[in-house]
């Protein structure tokens, strides 16, 4: 369970649970396979479908020096109907 981060609860995740989607940040080196194999080892579903997208750091400055945040990659799972995943921890800002 190292790649997967953290649960993300926004209203539009919300409704996407309504389906029986569930969304999540995910390490960015991680495959689809691999999280696909984590969330089946893990919660003891089967995933029919994945979706995934990478976003891209944002720009923070610290005096004249310009930096960044990591990317990450955000997966929207979804598992065989009748199955269902309980809630990640979900991430303090």
């Amino acid at each position: 369970m190292d790649g997967i981060k953290y649960a993300i609860f926004t209203e539009k995740n919300i409704r996407l649970l309504g389906n029986n989607q569930y969304t999540s940040n995910v390490e960015s080196g991680s495959t689809r396979i691999e999280i696909k194999h984590w969330v089946e080892l893990f919660f003891g579903v089967k995933v029919i479908a994945m979706n995934s997208h990478r976003l891209p750091g944002k720009g923070r400055r610290m005096g004249p020096i310009m930096g960044h945040t990591m990317h990450y990659r955000h997966m929207i799972i979804m598992p065989q109907p009748g199955y269902s995943i309980p809630p990640l921890i979900e991430k303090r800002t």
